[in-house]
């Protein structure tokens, strides 16, 4: 594979590069085009103080052959902090231990996706990265043949060290001043896989000392001289605005400094961006400011408001009612339509029909929300946890009337994301009260302020229709009714999409003042269980084989005759192939029943087998097989971190998850009424990645979505019931077989 033909890096840029800290050699570059002209900076003898305004992510090698790699991306612990650097150090041929990682600092005019969201951070990066490595590395070579006066393919590099065919070597450090005279080539080989050192081995998290030790790494570790501290009293429920309020003993505690209102400017922001209305509430908010979190804390709970209601409060009840009139009207939009299902549908000898049912469900980061801020007249200083750097950076210059070259933000390490990092009303909540105050504040809310008003996984119903003639399927169509999803986000060209005829999909939602967003795996985190449990009933309907159905249809799948496609039905059935083969499927004992799924998203195709015994009279999840073809796994150490979360976390959710609404409120507020998975419960995840040599895919979310479904599907094995609703913990299907092996 080559690089890209053309290198935008000028020699002068590349010059003033590799002035920087003793002579050292700075490769800047960009995500999507290797190299460009702006990243550049003012020489410096200390890297770690380096003012790097004008750098995305670069790497340094220093005099002593250290590699120095500022990683772009946000990391909320999905693991590209190493990652992303052990793609560069791989094709520079660096020794791994010689690597040192740094967190890069938002930078626009260089980068084009500084996100963690959509497991895409290394899918997009891949190229981008192997060429800057590459690049350096043909670079340092040319310099060294150039000193012996040999030819740079009569030399060779291994860990830094770059040798001759008279056996002679010299170190990347020891050359690294006369590289940086060279030009910037065109045209560089890549490795071929078979030759990495590096990646697809075992590599520990590069920030495991400091998380351990408890060293300043995570939003809530940030502190500048002179900070203070903001706590916000929020509308009691989703509908009510603030009429006045009387902080009076507030002011009168401990550290408390001033009590204020905040919400005029994020009004004004909203009616200029109405799309981020379903992300953040209108209302006044009553900040109470102090020198700890904890006078915050206690005084915002004396601070005495009232608040009126200004639009209906909202119920789980009344939810439940729209979405299923949804269902059952006419109001959809149809997303894709091959052939003519209504045809279909009326000529077919069967039809099966049934609707799923998922719930609000709260993000629950273990790091709660929390941003820095300070406003003044030079420029908007922003420190925090966030997935989305560059739009939250916007939207501050907006509601301020800054130029967004004024916003300077830094990235901290996340304790957990999951889609709620993804909106930073926080980080709008501590632009404000900053730019009011003429302080460096942080706002940090509490496990309660984020479950209260927090932005939550939207409820949703699906209901799927499938005709079947002359033993076939002929017929697909899937109706999705959500709330809030202005996006229209049920994927429609995932599977079944191309292997039946006669397939549609249509979306409806309603507006609600509940504020709802992305969720890890968004929209597949349960469409997966819903079409999944659906394939299974079919085929017990057409007394046909539950995994033939699904090889029988990806047979019928052409992607080269139909560009929508996304997914590969050959990737699909060696998953498919190597979960039935390492999970024992249909050879398990009596008492072991079984649960198959296979599903593709985030760009991954994935098969799980969920295990399942009967104890103590009800049905216990015991074993996750899970097999992943996300193509070069570039840390086999991470994705095995990753895999296993995701499952967990798929297998906690549809068992326990569910957040409800009364009056405009939630339920509940804290994890002693908010029920997730508990270690006992956690099942053993056996996993198996593919080993190809396609570019690398999305790992983050993929084996999430699936694992619902396949303990549903188990379930229905060992008890004979059906499940169509989340949580299944809840659902009396399963109380009825615990009290029957109870009584029995």
């Amino acid at each position: 594979m080559k690089a890209n033909k053309t290198s935008p890096l000028t020699r002068r840029a590349f010059i003033k590069n590799s002035s920087l800290a003793g002579g050292g050699m700075v490769i800047g570059f960009h995500l999507l085009n290797s190299c460009k002209p702006k990243v550049i900076a003012e020489p410096s003898v200390d890297l770690s103080s380096l003012d790097y305004n004008n750098f995305n992510a670069f790497i340094k090698i220093a005099d002593n052959g250290a590699v120095t790699i500022f990683s772009p991306n946000p990391e909320i612990g999905q693991g590209v902090k190493t990652s992303m650097p052990m793609i560069i150090a791989e094709e520079l041929d660096v020794a791994w231990k010689d690597v040192y990682v740094e967190q890069g600092i938002l930078d626009t005019e260089n980068y084009t996706r500084q996100v963690a969201g959509g497991s895409q951070s290394i899918r997009q990066g891949w190229d981008a990265l192997r060429q800057t490595g590459a690049k350096a590395r043909h670079m340092l070579v040319s310099a060294a043949a150039a000193r012996w006066g040999v030819a740079p393919s009569e030399c060779t590099v291994n860990e830094g060290v770059i040798t001759n065919a008279a056996g002679e070597t010299l170190g990347y450090g020891e050359v690294v001043k006369e590289a940086a005279l060279l030009e910037v080539p065109e045209d560089v080989e890549l490795k071929k896989p078979k030759d990495y050192k590096i990646m697809r081995k075992n590599a520990g998290n590069v920030d495991i000392d400091k998380i351990t030790t408890g060293k300043p790494l995570f939003g809530l570790d940030y502190k500048t001289e002179g900070m203070v501290y903001a706590a916000v009293l929020r509308p009691p429920s989703f509908g009510h605005t603030l009429v006045s309020f009387d902080a009076t003993e507030a002011k009168r505690m401990p550290g408390v400094i001033d009590v204020i209102t905040i919400g005029e400017r994020v009004r004004d922001l909203l009616a200029d961006d109405p799309s981020f209305s379903s992300k953040i509430s209108s209302s006044d908010k009553v900040v109470v400011i102090a020198k700890t979190t904890w006078q915050a804390f206690k005084a915002k709970e004396v601070v005495k408001a009232i608040w009126e209601e200004e639009t209906p409060l909202e119920s789980t009840e009344e939810h439940n009612e729209i979405l299923t009139g949804l269902l059952d009207g006419n109001s959809f939009k149809t997303m894709r339509s091959d052939g003519n299902v209504k045809k279909a549908f009326a000529e077919a000898d069967d039809i099966l029909e049934r609707t799923y049912e998922s719930p609000f469900l709260p993000h629950n980061c273990m790091e709660p929300m929390n941003f820095f801020a300070h406003v003044t007249n030079e420029k908007v200083h922003l420190a925090g946890p966030i997935q989305t750097p560059a739009w939250k950076a916007g939207l501050v210059a907006k509601m301020l009337g800054r130029d967004e070259k004024d916003i300077h933000l830094e990235m901290t390490r996340m304790g957990g994301g999951f889609g709620r990092r993804l909106y930073g009303d926080f980080v709008i909540e501590a632009a404000e009260v900053s730019d009011k105050i003429k302080s460096p504040v942080k706002v940090v809310y509490t496990r309660e302020d984020d479950m209260e008003d927090g932005i939550y996984r939207m409820a949703i119903k699906y209901r799927i229709k499938a005709g079947i003639k002359n033993g076939q399927v002929t017929a697909y169509h899937l109706k999705e009714a959500a709330v809030n999803d202005n996006m229209y986000g049920l994927i429609p060209n995932f599977f079944p999409a191309g292997a039946i005829e006669n397939y549609q999909v249509d979306v409806a939602n309603y507006k609600s003042n509940i504020t709802t967003g992305a969720w890890r795996a968004p929209y597949t985190n349960f469409l997966a269980f819903a079409e999944q449990s659906f394939f299974d009933e079919l085929a017990e309907m057409m007394e046909v084989d539950k995994i033939q159905l699904r090889l029988d249809l990806l047979d019928k799948v052409k992607p080269e005759e139909d560009e929508r496609i996304q997914y590969s039905p050959e990737r699909m059935k060696k998953v498919i192939a190597k979960a039935v083969e390492k999970s024992g499927w249909g050879n398990q004992p009596d008492h072991i029943y079984q649960g198959f799924v296979n599903y593709y998203c985030h760009n991954t195709h994935v098969a799980e087998v969920a295990d399942v015994e009967i104890e103590n009279g009800g049905p216990v999840v015991k074993k996750i097989t899970c097999v992943v073809d996300c193509g070069i796994v570039v840390n086999p150490l991470g994705a095995l971190n990753q895999i296993e979360g995701g499952v967990i976390d798929g297998v906690g959710h549809s068992m326990y998850g569910e957040l409800d609404f009364a009056n405009g409120r939630p339920t509940a507020n804290n994890f002693d009424k908010y029920r997730l998975i508990r270690m006992k419960e956690a099942p053993i995840v056996e996993t198996y990645l593919m080993e190809n040599d396609h570019s690398p895919t999305g790992l983050g979310e993929p084996t999430l979505p699936p694992a619902g479904g396949a303990v549903a599907n188990a379930f229905k094995a060992a008890t004979g019931n059906r499940l169509y609703q989340q949580p299944f913990a809840k659902r009396p299907e399963l109380l009825k077989v615990l009290e029957k092996e109870i009584i029995g």
